[in-house]
């Protein structure tokens, strides 16, 4: 039997990322977990500044090459910009992370029209034009993971969050079509569904009612989570360890999906 590459698999050297929403949060996260596993990164964020400084950061930190790219990923022509620009960068695009979301809370009917199609126009049509954006390079190189960022809440339900669930819902979806669609080119698409993480969308909440009986107080583990806990997850999907995963929707949600 031949040697098995065991820790090799999760060595990212020599590839290139593309992190949308990578500049903070569980965006920036993943981005130093796939740095230093020797992966080449391209933050990508509306804030030119944030990213920059988040950019040479990681580059300081773990050695490899880190640009930041200002785009809004609802929009076609930036995200095709994107894609050209981490071409131009890196030769190749290895890896897209959709980490790029926004959550806007409330009651169906204290919502407006415009408040609902804000998130799903970031959540779904923006990770849906990233995807299409890298796609046609991935195919053509016959390799490449995406990594959609979900949500515990595209699997399970919570009052008022209409738009929220819904959005994630349909990542979710997206998710396992695109799998299919794109599996015979030897490219992985997957999504991770994060739970109760303690990011900047989360802090307003943070000790609320709520938050404590019906978010962190539905988890095994009756906590938020660490940043740091969704690095794993982002190097094993990004890496050669995840060649027969497809579709797949992993939870990192410290048990709330469990019971």
């Amino acid at each position: 039997m031949p040697t098995l590459p065991g820790i090799k698999q999760f060595d990212l050297t020599g590839r290139s990322a593309i992190i949308t929403g990578g500049s903070k949060g569980l965006g920036l996260a993943m981005a130093a977990a796939l740095a230093s596993a020797g992966a080449n990164i391209m933050l990508v964020n509306r804030n030119a500044e944030e990213g920059k400084q988040a950019a040479e950061e990681l580059s300081a930190e773990y050695g490899t090459t880190c640009l930041s790219f200002a785009a809004d990923v609802t929009s076609q022509k930036q995200t095709e910009a994107m894609a050209a620009a981490a071409l131009e960068a890196f030769g190749r695009i290895d890896i897209l992370i959709n980490s790029a979301g926004i959550n806007i809370r409330g009651a169906i009917d204290d919502l407006s029209l415009a408040d609902f199609s804000k998130v799903m126009e970031v959540n779904v049509t923006g990770t849906w034009l990233c995807c299409r954006a890298v796609t046609p390079h991935m195919k053509e190189q016959k390799s490449g993971k995406i990594i959609n960022l979900a949500s515990t809440l595209g699997i399970v339900g919570l009052s008022n969050r209409t738009p929220y669930t819904s959005s994630k819902g349909a990542v979710v979806q997206m998710t396992r079509a695109l799998a299919l669609e794109l599996a015979p080119f030897a490219v992985n698409v997957n999504a991770i569904c994060p739970g109760p993480f303690l990011t900047e969308m989360n802090i307003p909440i943070a000790d609320s009612p709520e938050a404590k009986n019906f978010i962190v107080g539905a988890t095994a583990l009756e906590r938020w989570a660490e940043l740091r806990e969704i690095q794993g997850v982002a190097i094993l999907l990004a890496s050669d360890a995840a060649s027969y995963m497809v579709g797949s929707i992993i939870t990192v949600d410290g048990g709330w999906t469990a019971s």
